[in-house]
């Protein structure tokens, strides 16, 4: 129901862009957003966003852009200045509220895995 693609290895520095495409049999998406796990560590919320506008995690601000296509139903996350801490497996989801994608998702995508090198 949502497909993930776009990651990779890159080098710190360097930049990758994610894509999430929600399918059509999805509805009453209202935000959408991106998640991460390293390995050892709990998934945690990168980014998401609303018709009002997106968040981010503080250690994301700046280095991450994250944008909505609501006529094909995508979600992008543009990724610059990436570190060697991004290094982690990434989530789309998508729900009906900021809080429904922030707390629970009921819609989650395949991950795909981001590795940066130093």
């Amino acid at each position: 129901q949502l497909q993930a693609s776009g990651g990779g290895l890159v080098q710190a520095g360097g930049s990758l862009r994610l894509s999430c495409t929600a399918s059509g049999s999805i509805f009453g998406i209202n935000a959408m957003g991106w998640y991460r796990q390293a390995p050892g560590k709990q998934r945690e919320l990168v980014a998401a966003i609303t018709s009002t506008g997106g968040t981010y995690v503080d250690s994301v601000k700046g280095r991450f852009t994250i944008s909505r296509d609501n006529y094909k139903n995508t979600v992008s996350l543009q990724m610059d200045s990436l570190k060697l801490e991004d290094t982690a497996v990434y989530f789309c989801a998508a729900g009906g509220s900021m809080y429904a994608v922030s707390t629970s998702p009921p819609y989650w995508g395949q991950g795909t895995e981001v590795t940066v090198s130093s």
